[in-house]
């Protein structure tokens, strides 16, 4: 791909939302290689879903034959980004945020190639530059080039002076002149020219890219990517479960590969273009037959696999599939004990049950109180119709069992696991 069709196909996917300078910026990608970094803050053990866009812009920068910097923020971490947020962030420590630095690193590195020669990625973290500098000189050197005035007039610290009660402190009113000085010690160290991120960062980039004028001599320029949103006006990456993380201990492969496969028509095709590499035509067409056949449309499908195999590779894929096949068909003997785990994290509602609690427990009441139905007398009447199915048998029950006479290492899935379904829909997982 050249430079000039690169931000042609970031236009057509919508993946642009503002840009310094945007002749100039064109002409600076067709001169060669250019560098281009994007920061993730450590705020938690892992990224979620919202950093996918800017992770796979900076994959597609490299496929372009340009070096991307992936920066995470052990110093900026410590502060919090106060843009368009509604109160002040929770400031954590320096051991917790160094822990989430390397969680934040390995994740990153599955999306960008260390080993392609000349534009090889790199990861740096901002807390190198900082670490060693003391106040006075930041304050001369650095803090000197920004006007209180032009700071307070940017729409994200703006927003935050206005809203009643809540206020800024000068903690987070600072975290611009370190973003800046993010950009400007890695255009002096790095030739850094280009930097990306999402819409809410441009305040904090056109920072960056004057205090790289200013200290530096050099230009810089800015790209900013929408921030998604949903057409239903619900927050995208989150459901009732909570947030989308991309860590399969937080979210399992299954649970986010199901993510995908429940999004709104009205949204697929978008996301297709945001979250893939397919062809921007290739998706049209699609659009076009899903249009044209009767029944649910394929799109779905196809944005699940594309990112679930991005995120968790191929394996967790194939894991993801097997699952949703077993639940569908009910045919549970070709799942995986780790399959069955990922089930237990998120996949389903699960019980963990303690065998002194199961001795006088009977079956209809835990049955009942795991939501399985509403009262004792349907998992009764539900058992005398046989419609109460453990691990894909149904099971010889009846209402006067204990539950410690179902629930035994001897009937369960790997010794431990007991997948109850009711009906075509209700299931629950427990585990002993």
């Amino acid at each position: 791909m050249t430079d000039t069709t690169l931000l042609q196909d970031l236009n057509a996917r919508g993946l642009i939302a503002q840009m310094t300078s945007e002749d100039e910026l064109e002409q600076h990608l067709a001169e060669g290689s250019v560098t281009l970094y994007c920061g993730f803050d450590p705020t938690a053990d892992s990224l979620h879903i919202g950093s996918l866009v800017p992770l796979l812009a900076l994959k597609r920068f490299q496929q372009a034959g340009h070096k991307p910097l992936a920066l995470v923020g052990g110093a900026t971490g410590l502060i919090g980004d106060p843009s368009f947020k509604a109160q002040e962030r929770k400031l954590n420590d320096d051991v917790t945020v160094a822990g989430w630095v390397e969680k934040l690193k390995g994740q990153v590195s599955q999306f960008i190639d260390f080993d392609c020669g000349a534009n090889s990625a790199e990861v740096v973290n901002n807390l190198d530059w900082t670490r060693g500098m003391d106040i006075l000189t930041f304050l001369r050197d650095v803090g000197k080039h920004f006007s209180v005035n032009q700071m307070i007039a940017k729409e994200s610290v703006k927003q935050r002076i206005d809203r009643e009660g809540e206020g800024i402190s000068f903690t987070e009113f600072t975290y611009m002149i370190l973003q800046s000085f993010d950009y400007q010690q890695l255009n002096a160290s790095r030739n850094c020219t280009l930097q990306i991120g999402g819409s809410d960062q441009w305040g904090n980039i056109t920072g960056g890219t004057e205090l790289t004028r200013r200290m530096n001599g050099n230009r810089a320029f800015g790209l900013t990517l929408p921030l998604i949103t949903k057409s239903d006006g619900t927050k995208f990456g989150k459901t009732e479960s909570g947030t989308i993380w991309l860590s399969p201990a937080k979210t399992s492969p299954y649970a986010f590969y199901q993510f995908w496969l429940q999004t709104a028509d009205a949204d697929v095709y978008a996301f297709l273009k945001y979250f893939t590499f397919l062809a921007v035509d290739e998706i049209d067409a699609l659009e076009q037959a899903d249009a044209a056949r009767d029944g649910r449309p394929e799109a779905q499908s196809v944005l699940a696999r594309e990112v679930t195999r991005l995120v968790h590779g191929e394996e967790g894929l194939t894991a993801a599939m097997r699952i949703t096949e077993a639940l569908f068909s009910g045919n549970l003997a070709d799942l995986s004990e780790a399959d069955f785990e990922q089930l237990q994290l998120d996949g389903l509602p699960s019980s963990r049950l303690a065998a002194s609690d199961l001795v006088e427990t009977p079956l209809t009441t835990l049955l009942s109180d795991a939501g399985l139905a509403a009262s004792g007398k349907q998992i009764k009447d539900a058992l005398q119709r046989n419609a109460v199915i453990v691990n894909g048998v149904e099971k010889g029950m009846d209402d006067n069992m204990k539950a410690a006479e179902i629930f035994t290492a001897e009937n369960g899935t790997y010794s431990r696991f007991f997948l109850v379904k009711l009906g075509k829909k209700k299931h629950h997982l427990f585990s002993i």
